[in-house]
């Protein structure tokens, strides 16, 4: 099982997911998106994976969306996934992709993540 966690260690949420993927006996790779953002094409991907719109994992209440106001591309999904790369901090977290069956989840709560590691 190849999974990948886009995880921020300070975010209760993101942890106690993480803690949830190791004590099922995986280890993910670990993508801390805040100094590693993942790039536009993985965006999108993922984006795909969940069935959702991008702007659906937007963190609406984040400084840097609040500040950015209209200027951020809503109706453009190329367009806001280069927004989101260059500003992570208004990505959804965590989210986690199973790389082998073409599936996501945000933990949100974490307990979401236990349907991909359901074999």
């Amino acid at each position: 099982m190849r999974i990948t966690i886009y995880h921020n260690p300070r975010c209760s949420k993101s942890r106690k997911t993480l803690e949830l993927i190791e004590s099922a006996g995986v280890s993910p790779t670990i993508v801390e998106y805040l100094t590693a953002p993942p790039d536009a094409d993985t965006l999108l991907r993922i984006s795909a994976l969940l069935d959702i719109p991008l702007s659906d994992l937007l963190r609406r209440g984040e400084s840097e969306f609040t500040d950015a106001g209209d200027t951020v591309p809503l109706d453009d999904n190329e367009a806001l996934a280069d927004w989101i790369a260059a500003n992570p901090k208004v990505l959804e977290r965590p989210i986690v992709v199973d790389e082998e069956q073409g599936r996501a989840v945000v933990g949100r709560p974490p307990e979401n993540v236990l349907s991909l590691l359901r074999k």
